[in-house]
């Protein structure tokens, strides 16, 4: 984790028995792009200080503070790596090692690997109290990015 700078990679999420998917860049501190295979055409877009998800199709558009947000966290590598140090993982079916924890009135549960160590999903609950499940696969590191895709979208 330590010599991760960013991760590309697809994703399922699940909220509310809901189940959408897409793929997503993290770069590392606190940035994130990720496109929605949905009707709306949902992209998440972090700066690093400001959270948007614009529905392309509908033309609505969010914005929040990330550090509002569990992402606000998640997408910071080296405050993941202090609460793995100090923290005793639980292991899941010989396959996951899981790390919960409680910052700011959010619970986030982390999940890896249990062989190569590398990050496979998140569990958080979203601005409405809704629990969200993230899983992901096809996990490619330190790949060369376009830093334009870190800009905040603009409102239609």
């Amino acid at each position: 984790m330590q010599l991760t700078n960013n991760l590309s990679f697809n994703f399922i999420q699940t909220i509310n028995n809901k189940n959408e998917n897409g793929k997503c860049i993290i770069k590392y501190p606190k940035k994130i792009w990720c496109e929605y295979e949905n009707s709306n055409k949902k992209i998440i877009v972090s700066n690093g200080k400001s959270l948007v998800i614009k529905n392309v199709n509908k033309g609505s558009y969010y914005l929040y503070p990330l550090s509002k947000t569990p992402l606000n966290l998640l997408l910071d590598k080296n405050y993941l790596i202090s609460k793995m140090k100090i923290l005793e993982p639980r292991e899941i079916d010989s396959k996951y090692l899981n790390f919960k924890f409680f910052e700011n009135s959010n619970e986030i549960n982390v999940f890896f690997d249990n062989k190569s160590l590398n990050l496979m999903g998140w569990q958080t609950e979203d601005i409405y109290q809704n629990l969200v499940i993230t899983i992901i696969s096809s996990v490619k590191i330190n790949q060369k990015l376009n830093n334009k895709i870190f800009i905040l979208p603009k409102n239609n």
